[in-house]
């Protein structure tokens, strides 16, 4: 928990904070999401929502998805790995390799259904919303800690658009440009939108010298509206992304307690809050990390009922090749342990590939009242067909000194060979409804039920291990929200909500063992209001929530696989406060404080872990700034101040290694015409070292623990023209 003093400077701060976003009326923000499948003004949405209009996401310069997670109370966001393998962490569920995630991502209506197409370059966007809490009832299942809602821009009938450029620091250069229109005026309207960014790095491997973080994207998105009649539109979307750079680069770090002998689970790492660079002698890369999307939608007026019918087509790839042994081929670490006992004293590294091809075909029906009734519903049916292919690739280099890039060249011993099919369907069936009891009371009453048919297929190449396992997972997902509105400017609510994470199989290596599915009850109150004639904003939300087999995730290195397991009970508690004042016309400040605090309850394999926090838990995270806005003629100048706290973060269960306490300093000048945004800006200005991803030897392998290092200080120019 908290001490007493920290919880003193904590408040203190926000009680000296304030915006996100201002109007130069001497009001604060009036933002509409569709949080709830309805367009809503943010503060009549009974839940707790952060939520950024396309306006804060330009002068917040929210470029990619970890802008605004930054920014985002209780939900954290960590490289690791590869380009596309992000953990997020919602109110203490988080996301881990291999299995779903644990909070619905949609993008226009479609969910993400993949670990890897979280991590994505942010332009030309309308909105972003972040719900907190199990959001099972409308977004089903993966929406165990919350969804996130990303709406990109729509076609318009008007031509406009925008071109956009950017320099900064490890040779990053970006482009972007977007243009929109009619081609039938209120007919026909089309939108096209595309990024380009190259960025040679800035974290060096000290052993190669060579930049570990280089990276080169290519994104396009185009959508078509075609108004048919009055009452039928038809949108279609198509999006294409295309990235690869360096990948793996993780650091050894030496344990001094146990000196060259293989690490053991459970021994502390005095090393762990030593954030050195990593020391590879293979540079890792991701050669692709490529997807595609198609989406077809049809919305469709049937006197007093909306119908829509949301069709989708992903595929998505991924292919890296990068080091396994972590360290140079001469330092004490797996390396060397191969060397020794294996090989006789000749040295020997290890290295690592994985491919994966991922296919999703979605439907969604669903039907909505019209939103001006005292009894409102909505209704839906989902289907999602998942086809995954996952190859893993093992391999001892006899040549550790010399840097392999190529796996064709490559003249080493496969030690592991992995692959896996799963082939799984997805059926959902939801609806809720709201009822206004009186004219300041409303009763809110969801229902969702989720059913996964799952089938996977693994072999071991050169041995008889193969699996074939069938699974079916299924569960029911409540909602319950009691709203008071006390007046036009203040309400509160109080809620239960359920959220569910299907099970699945582990890798052939260990014969697919199931994991079984994760569920969530949480209970929760909040309270939103706009103060003081509409310059103070004040949302508050506490929670307590009950998971059982809560999931999570480790490495056996004796069989070279990836390993999700369960912990049979865990409590999860906290709250967030979210701040926003004008403390004059020009000048706003905003703070948000989000706590969570977990605690094992019961864990049959680790009996010792019991009362220990989850993996992955952070205990707080602090945003403060300010934003100070001047016009002089035609220029306005607008300065914004950012500064995020993270509190200790625990990475295992067993609580050992956790990552100290740090904060990191964002700022952004900009002046701006009518048509000309002129932004100078620097990230992490501090240049503040942490670990994004930490794997301890007990849970990584029994040989050494390894961090991946966060990106220093990064800082540029960017200039956009709009017309």
């Amino acid at each position: 928990m908290l001490n007493r003093n920290t919880l003193i400077i904590l408040i203190t701060s926000l009680s000296l904070a304030v915006p996100f976003s201002s109007q130069a009326q001497g009001v604060l923000e009036e933002i509409v999401v569709t949080a709830e499948y309805r367009e809503e003004n943010l503060q009549e949405v009974p839940v707790a929502v952060t939520a950024f209009s396309a306006d804060e996401i330009t002068r917040a310069g929210i470029e990619n998805t970890q802008d605004f997670i930054n920014l985002t109370p209780n939900v954290t966001l960590d490289d690791s790995f590869t380009l596309g393998n992000t953990f997020v962490q919602v109110r203490g569920v988080a996301q881990i390799n291999n299995a779903d995630s644990p909070i619905a991502i949609v993008v226009d209506g479609v969910p993400q259904n993949n670990q890897k197409q979280f991590k994505q370059e942010l332009f030309d966007m309308e909105r972003i919303e972040v719900l907190k809490g199990p959001q099972g009832s409308l977004y089903g299942r993966n929406a165990i800690g919350g969804a996130i809602n990303i709406v990109t821009k729509a076609p318009t009938n008007e031509l406009e658009g925008f071109v956009k450029a950017g320099y900064g620091n490890g040779d990053e250069k970006k482009f972007s440009g977007g243009l929109s229109g009619a081609i039938i005026e209120d007919k026909l309207l089309f939108r096209v939108a595309g990024a380009y960014k190259d960025f040679d790095g800035v974290v060096d491997n000290n052993f190669l010298n060579e930049k570990v973080d280089f990276y080169e994207s290519k994104d396009i998105r185009g959508k078509l509206i075609w108004n048919a009649t009055d009452t039928i539109s038809v949108e279609a979307r198509i999006a294409y992304s295309d990235a690869d750079g360096g990948c793996c680069s993780d650091t050894f770090i030496f344990n001094p307690a146990v000196g060259n002998a293989p690490n053991p689970a459970g021994i502390s790492n005095p090393n762990a809050n030593e954030y050195n660079e990593p020391f590879t002698n293979v540079l890792g890369k991701t050669d692709k990390l490529e997807s595609f999307d198609a989406t077809f939608k049809v919305d469709w007026q049937l006197g007093s009922v909306d119908a829509t019918y949301i069709f989708n087509h992903s595929d998505l790839e991924e292919e890296y090749f990068a080091d396994l042994d972590f360290i140079n081929g001469t330092s004490a670490s797996l390396a060397s342990f191969f060397t020794n006992v294996f090989f006789g004293g000749n040295p020997t590294g290890a290295n690592q590939q994985q491919l994966l091809d991922v296919e999703f075909t979605s439907h969604e029906l669903r039907f909505a009242s019209a939103a001006d009734q005292r009894l409102r519903w909505i209704a839906g049916f989902y289907y999602l067909g998942t086809e995954r292919r996952l190859t893993t690739l093992g391999d001892f280099d006899f040549t550790p000194s010399t840097p392999i890039f190529d796996r064709s060249a490559f003249s080493g011993v496969g030690f592991v060979s992995l692959a896996e099919e799963n082939d799984n369907d997805s059926y959902a069936v939801f609806g809720q409804v709201e009822y206004d009891i009186h004219d300041d009371l409303e009763l809110a009453v969801g229902l969702r039920y989720d059913y996964d048919r799952r089938r996977h297929n693994g072999v071991v190449v050169g041995t008889p291990v193969t699996t074939a396992p069938r699974k079916s997972f299924g569960d029911i997902q409540p909602r319950a929200v009691l709203t008071k509105r006390w007046s036009d400017d203040l309400l509160t609510y109080v809620s239960y909500s359920r959220g569910f994470r299907s099970g699945g199989f582990n890798g052939p290596a260990i014969g697919s063992p199931k994991f079984e599915e994760e569920t969530l009850d949480n209970f929760e109150i909040g309270v939103k209001s706009d103060l003081m004639d509409g310059r103070l904003r004040l949302n508050a939300s506490f929670f307590y929530g009950i998971s059982d087999n809560f999931q999570f995730f480790f490495v056996d290195l004796v069989t070279a696989s990836q390993v999700i397991a369960n912990i049979e009970e865990v409590d999860i508690y906290g709250g967030e406060i979210e701040v926003q004042a004008l403390l004059t016309d020009d000048w706003s400040v905003y703070g948000t404080l989000g706590i969570t605090d977990t605690e094992i309850k019961e864990s049959v394999a680790r009996p010792q872990d019991e009362g220990n926090r989850t993996p992955k838990n952070q205990k707080y995270s602090l945003n403060v700034g300010t934003q100070y806005v001047q016009t002089v003629g035609d220029i306005t100048g607008r300065l914004r101040v950012d500064y995020e706290h993270r509190g200790r973060k625990y990475w295992h269960p067993d609580n050992n290694n956790s990552m100290d306490p740090f904060g990191l300093l964002n700022a952004r000048l900009s002046f701006e015409t009518e048509n000309i945004i002129l932004s100078v800006w620097g990230k992490n200005i501090g240049d503040t070292s942490y670990w994004q991803d930490y794997n301890a030897a007990g849970f990584s392998g029994a040989f050494g623990d390894i961090g991946f290092l966060a990106r220093g200080r990064t800082y540029g120019v960017d200039v956009e023209y709009r017309f």
